[in-house]
């Protein structure tokens, strides 16, 4: 029989000469985004603010041992990546080098000179970032020069979010005190924790990263909610089946999601730990404590169930009363984060037979979420922001609610983003800008397309070959200061052409642009042009940011 051992470590010990990490080859690449960094620094400082000894816990690890304490690592990489970024930029920040050495111990094992052993790393990512990873985040000294790559020194994606993580953590974690730095890292040494599960087959580790994140196998909250309700409620057959034609509806993960969102609505705070020990105490508990279960289902669950529905299927009914409603919802939708939801789910459940409220409040909100989008920022603010909103449409702001009103800040960062290079912003961000604009464009609200690709496509090429028309239409500095604006991109619904994509203008608006993809009003604006030149692009593009910024009430 194969032994499985399972235990719960402080970080001190994950990163020591317990533990060699290995990610294999089979595994997918580094993917946390700064969303997902930061979010981490979020919840470790807020522990760190909490009185008293509370540990953090970080979930698990599932590892397949090799020998000598050395480990594949099967679940696990992002946190041990990212926890390994996080100590290497608190190294080459801190002062005094003792302190210091101790925080590299976290990240290489110092090995001993005198007997001819050499330093090694505590974890050793892909073949192909390995080196990258060790060079600039596990050899001290090199967070500065890593923070400072551009995307041709940082060549792959992994290395990219290597280095996007590194520079947020620099950034946050410089305008610290030394002491609150110090005080940091004891706490993710000492009081933060990870649960190792390890065996010696690669099969039996499988089956155990499978069963931990099975989804509709084990139960769910949803389900144990549930339990507690329907059993205390008289009509329990009616009461389960109208719960379950819900859960049906939305579907098992959605319903989850649907659970997470009411406990916002109720609490009106982020949530802090696990849906299983939230939502019973600040939803569920008065209702089954004063006898009023049944209300939960009623009052609570049903209708905020229907709202969340809407917010999917975007169907207020077929009055044209609700055809604004429901295209600000199709908007939102494109939106990359859903932190918007708990809002939009309490307007709908409070406002749910007054179209021209919420039709006022989506376009309220849509303009706060692409403010977001533009600024790219991170979950925390907007969590922050959309709670604020929240709290003042419960205490009766209505529309008038201050967390609507962009700040002279927000609008000035929103519109240097709108005016800047919009094509290196994430593909979905970058997509819902210019979708947006096409449907202005287009004079059609809430204009949506059916096709299964939507590209962006640049029309001045990002790499011109030295023999072509473009090279001598546009100067260097031209092509640098104009390709990856708003004025050079459109949209295709087809995939890009490497080939077509360098044609001349002419050639390339014939043969590749006007292969369908004139259903875009923002495509067909560009086959309306005789020629393509610095300034053709740059008219564009005061255009078209005029128009999304009096959209969004930018200036």
């Amino acid at each position: 029989m194969q032994k499985l051992t399972a235990h719960e470590h402080p970080l001190r010990k994950i990163f020591s000469s317990d533990f060699e990490f290995k990610i294999p080859e089979y595994q997918r690449p580094y993917r946390w985004g700064t969303d997902q960094a930061l979010q981490l620094l979020d919840d470790l400082e807020e522990t760190l603010d909490r009185s008293g000894d509370e540990p953090y816990f970080l979930g698990s690890l599932v590892l397949v041992e090799q020998d000598d304490a050395s480990f594949d690592v099967i679940d696990g990489q992002q946190r041990l990546t990212t926890l390994t970024l996080l100590f290497s930029v608190l190294r080459d920040l801190v002062e005094g080098a003792e302190f210091a050495r101790n925080l590299s111990a976290r990240v290489l094992d110092p090995g001993n000179e005198l007997d001819g052993i050499p330093s090694r790393p505590r974890l050793t990512l892909r073949e192909q970032d390995a080196s990258f990873f060790r060079k600039y985040v596990q050899e001290p000294g090199h967070i500065a020069t890593l923070v400072a790559l551009t995307d041709a020194a940082a060549a792959t994606e992994p290395q990219r979010a290597i280095r996007d993580n590194a520079e947020a953590f620099r950034e946050r974690l410089g305008g610290w005190s030394d002491d609150r730095r110090r005080a940091l890292a004891t706490l993710v040494s000492t009081r933060t924790y990870l649960v190792v599960v390890s065996t010696p087959s690669l099969d039996s580790a499988y089956r155990i990263f499978s069963v931990m994140n099975a989804r509709g196998l084990d139960l769910t909250p949803a389900d144990i909610f549930k339990s507690r309700v329907i059993g205390r409620v008289a009509n329990r057959g009616d009461y389960s089946k109208r719960w379950e034609l819900a859960e049906e509806t939305l579907g098992s993960d959605a319903f989850t999601e649907l659970f997470r969102d009411i406990r916002t609505v109720v609490s009106g705070d982020r949530a802090r730990r696990e849906l299983l020990v939230e939502f019973p105490s600040q939803v569920l508990d008065p209702y089954i404590e004063s006898g009023a279960a049944a209300d939960f289902v009623d009052d609570l669950l049903l209708p905020y169930a229907k709202a969340f529905e809407r917010t999917i299927a975007f169907d207020f009914g077929p009055g044209d009363e609700w055809k604004p409603v429901n295209q600000w919802l199709k908007r939102l939708d494109m939106v990359d984060n859903k932190d918007w939801r708990p809002c939009a789910l309490w307007a709908m459940v409070e406002h749910a037979d007054d179209p021209d409220f919420l039709a006022a409040f989506f376009k309220r909100l849509e303009r706060i979420a692409a403010s977001f989008l533009l600024r790219q920022a991170y979950t925390t603010p907007r969590i922050v922001r959309y709670l604020e909103l929240l709290n003042q449409l419960k205490a009766g702001e209505g529309l008038d609610a201050p967390a609507f009103n962009l700040s002279d800040e927000e609008r000035v960062l929103s519109m240097t983003a709108l005016q800047g290079d919009i094509y290196r912003m994430q593909t979905r961000r970058a997509r819902y800008v210019l979708l947006r604009l096409d449907e202005l464009l287009a004079k059609d609200p809430g204009a949506t397309y059916n096709h299964k690709i939507i590209s962006i496509e640049h029309v001045l090429p990002q790499n011109p070959k030295n023999s072509s028309q473009w090279r001598v239409d546009f100067t260097d500095e031209q092509r640098a200061e104009l390709t990856q604006k708003l004025g050079n991109l459109l949209l295709l619904n087809h995939r890009k052409n490497s080939q077509a994509n360098n044609y001349d203008y002419v050639t390339k608006k014939k043969k590749y642009f006007d292969t369908g993809s004139a259903v875009f009003a923002l495509t067909t604006q560009v086959l309306e042009q005789d020629t393509w030149t610095p300034a053709v692009v740059e008219k564009r593009q005061q255009e078209l940011t005029a128009l999304l910024a009096k959209e969004w009430e930018l200036i």
